[in-house]
């Protein structure tokens, strides 16, 4: 693949198409740990190694499996139709590999990023980067190595927007903001300008 091809690959996931602050997908962990700078940092590192890890597997599975008619019992059988149940089971072992590490090696993480971190199971932000990877190239999906890098860099791009939306909101609470506006209100206007403020990179990539 041309340099250019991996170049748009690359920004384009990161930040064209950022997975929140664009396609609007995993949102549930972004609002819920995003208060302090270190679970933010935590749960980045978990989304870019499942996210990482998943697109590699689903799409070995997509190429080598799905997209391939079986003939069982003389009948051709096309196991297209299990895609999403397949991905999950994928995710999902994927996520309980983080828990049982981060449960042995980092006590403190495990429990500041609580319900959030099996919820990495069911992020819609995960799974839509293994359906995005299946769905391109008018349903032949992109190649292994491909979804790999395009998993990869999607997760480097849920990590930026909620190292950025932490960061604003730890700034927040040193701030005298009125009373209608402080908590759930605040942080979502706060969301909605970064959003805009990604908007600015879509003439990189077309």
């Amino acid at each position: 693949m041309p340099s250019n091809e991996w170049l748009l690959i690359t920004v384009g996931a990161i930040l064209v198409n950022n997975v929140v602050l664009s396609r609007i997908l995993g949102i549930c962990p972004f609002l819920g740990v995003s208060k302090k700078i270190e679970t933010a940092l935590g749960m980045s590192g978990a989304v870019i190694f499942v996210m990482t890890i998943a697109s590699f597997v689903t799409a070995v599975l997509y190429k080598c499996l799905l997209r391939v008619d079986l003939n069982i019992g003389g009948h051709v059988v096309n196991l297209g139709f299990t895609k999403i149940l397949l991905f999950i089971v994928v995710i999902a072992s994927l996520v309980q590999i983080i828990e049982i590490l981060l449960k042995r090696f980092s006590p403190a993480l495990y429990s500041a990023l609580g319900i959030y971190l099996p919820l990495i199971t069911t992020n819609c932000a995960v799974l839509g980067a293994a359906e995005l990877n299946a769905g391109a190239n008018n349903g032949l999906g992109r190649g292994i190595v491909e979804s790999t890098v395009f998993g990869m860099c999607t997760g480097i791009g849920f990590g930026l927007a909620l190292i950025l939306f932490s960061s604003l909101r730890e700034r927040l609470e040193l701030s005298m903001i009125p009373k209608p506006f402080q908590g759930v209100a605040i942080a979502l206007i706060t969301a909605g300008i970064l959003a805009m403020a990604f908007m600015g990179f879509s003439g990189l990539v077309r």
